[in-house]
């Protein structure tokens, strides 16, 4: 095989692999606080209850949802589901801003462990 052969299949290896990435790293960050994307466990079964469960301020039932996943099921608690919900609310209604200084003021949009506000926490 040729140098320019070689080249071209490894860089076309380093495309692919990076896409391929690109790909995992949204699905896995996708949502954070913004109610346009849609996260990995989507499904419009789930979606539809925690819709109802954010309009009803019912804790109980988006914790069933939630279903211990991710950093939020660590945080979120029955005293302040009603902030976060109104962080939910918020960003439905296009106020990122504000949404996303009650997540803050949470402590959703801290990395763990940086005190430092990214606006991209983790899922552990």
């Amino acid at each position: 095989m040729n140098k320019m052969n070689k080249n071209i299949i490894i860089g076309s290896s380093l495309v692919l692999t990076l896409l391929a990435g690109g790909v995992y790293a949204s699905r896995a960050l996708a949502y954070r606080g913004n109610p346009a994307i849609q996260g990995p466990n989507y499904s419009a079964e789930r979606h539809e209850a925690m819709e109802k469960a954010f309009e009803t301020n019912n804790y109980e039932a988006w914790k069933t949802q939630i279903g211990g996943r991710g950093r939020v099921s660590e945080i979120v608690n029955k005293d302040n589901f009603a902030e976060f919900a109104k962080a939910h609310q918020l960003a439905e209604a296009g106020r990122l801003d504000e949404s996303n200084a009650i997540r803050t003021n949470l402590g959703l949009n801290l990395q763990r462990g940086s005190g430092q506000g990214r606006g991209m926490g983790r899922n552990r």
